[in-house]
């Protein structure tokens, strides 16, 4: 299997327009906007900040967080490489599912404290 890489990070936002002017200062213009999230580029990992889902309280200094870390991989073959080892391991997991936004395969999983984690299929650019 090749190495893992860091594809993308989920991080829940206050303010969209005001998170994205700060990251633009230094990330420059997004890749991606609309209503509900904004996304940057960093090397090859994608950095998304979305607004909450559902009834989500936007006060206090811990309302925003971490809502999944995702691991690259580059071909299908290497997905399926991953979910036998989670399934070997007793690892909980969603098996190959097909995300709706990127339409790229994927399997989440939960760590022991409840961080969702995910191996993402994304070929090489």
């Amino acid at each position: 299997m090749q190495p893992l890489f860091i594809d993308h990070i989920v991080i829940i936002a206050k303010e969209l327009e005001r998170t994205e002017r700060f990251y633009s200062v230094f990330l420059g213009e997004p890749e991606h906007r609309d209503a509900e999230s904004v996304c940057f580029k960093v090397g090859e990992t994608k950095l998304f900040f979305v607004l909450p889902y559902g009834d989500f309280e936007k006060t206090g200094k811990d309302s925003g967080s971490l809502n999944h870390l995702a691991f690259g991989v580059r071909t299908l073959n290497e997905l399926r490489g991953f979910e036998g080892v989670l399934r070997k391991a007793g690892i909980q997991h969603s098996g190959v599912q097909l995300d709706k936004y990127g339409n790229k395969e994927f399997i989440w999983f939960d760590d022991p404290d409840g961080y969702r984690l995910e191996f993402y299929c994304r070929a090489a650019e």
